[in-house]
C-alpha cells in the first residue's frame, strides 16, 4: 500500500528507491544512504534567481552538445559499492538543483543513474551544514566530476573538482570574477549576472 504521508514514514528506518517509488505526499525528499531528509520549502527568491542564471548559462554553452543539463526536481539514484542498478539496492537518491550528464546511457525516464559529471548546490537557509557535508561526501565518493556550491547569502561559488578521487578546491569565486569550470572550458559565468537582483 503507497504512504500518502510523510508522517507515516519510520524515520529510524532504511529505505531503499524502491520504497521511495511507492510514496505518495507532497514534500520533497531525499535519500542519504537510505535515510530520509525531508527537504526545505519552496526555495527563495534568491536560490531561484541563481538557479536561473546558472541554468540559462550553462544550456547555452551546452545547446548541440551530447552533454544535457537538468534542474530539480530530477532524481539522481547514486549507486554504493556493489553497483547493482535495481531499485531496490539503491539507497541514496538526491535532487541537485543543477546537473549535467554527458554518458545518455545514464539516463532513463525517472532521472539519473549513477554520477552526473558536474553538480550545482544551491545554499538556502534550510540547507544544513550537516546535510552540505553529506552531499559533499557522497559526490566525491561517487565520481562527480565537479562541484559548485553557490552561496547566496555570500554571494559567493566554490567550484571543486575531482583529482586522485578527492575533491580539490580550485577557487572561491566573488564580485566581478568570472567563473571558468575546469570540465567544460567554453563555460564561463559572471559572478555579479548569478546574484543579480
Amino acid at each position: 500500500m503507497p504512504i500518502t504521508k510523510f508522517s507515516q514514514l519510520d524515520l529510524s528506518k532504511r529505505y531503499s528507491y524502491a520504497d521511495y517509488l511507492t510514496w505518495q505526499f507532497k514534500e520533497r525528499v531525499e535519500l542519504f544512504k537510505g535515510w530520509v531528509a525531508k527537504m526545505a520549502p519552496s526555495p527563495s527568491y534568491s536560490h531561484q534567481s541563481s538557479s536561473t542564471v546558472l541554468f540559462g548559462n550553462i544550456f547555452t554553452t551546452l545547446h548541440n552538445k551530447p552533454c544535457k543539463v537538468f534542474a530539480a526536481p530530477f532524481d539522481v539514484r547514486l549507486l554504493d559499492k556493489k553497483k547493482s542498478t535495481s531499485d531496490k539496492d539503491v539507497y541514496t537518491v538526491l535532487q541537485p538543483d543543477i546537473l549535467i550528464v554527458c554518458d545518455a546511457n545514464k539516463l532513463d525516464e525517472r532521472g539519473v543513474i549513477g554520477a552526473p559529471d558536474l553538480v550545482v548546490e544551491i545554499l538556502s537557509p534550510g540547507n544544513s551544514k550537516r546535510e552540505m557535508k553529506i552531499k559533499f561526501e557522497l559526490y566525491e565518493a561517487n565520481g562527480v566530476l565537479e562541484y559548485w556550491i553557490v552561496n547566496p547569502a555570500e554571494k559567493s561559488i566554490h567550484l571543486f573538482h575531482l583529482v586522485n578521487k578527492k575533491y580539490a578546491l580550485d577557487k572561491i569565486y566573488f564580485d566581478d570574477d568570472t567563473m571558468q569550470s575546469k570540465l567544460f572550458k567554453g563555460l564561463k559565468i559572471k559572478v555579479l549576472d548569478v546574484f543579480k537582483k
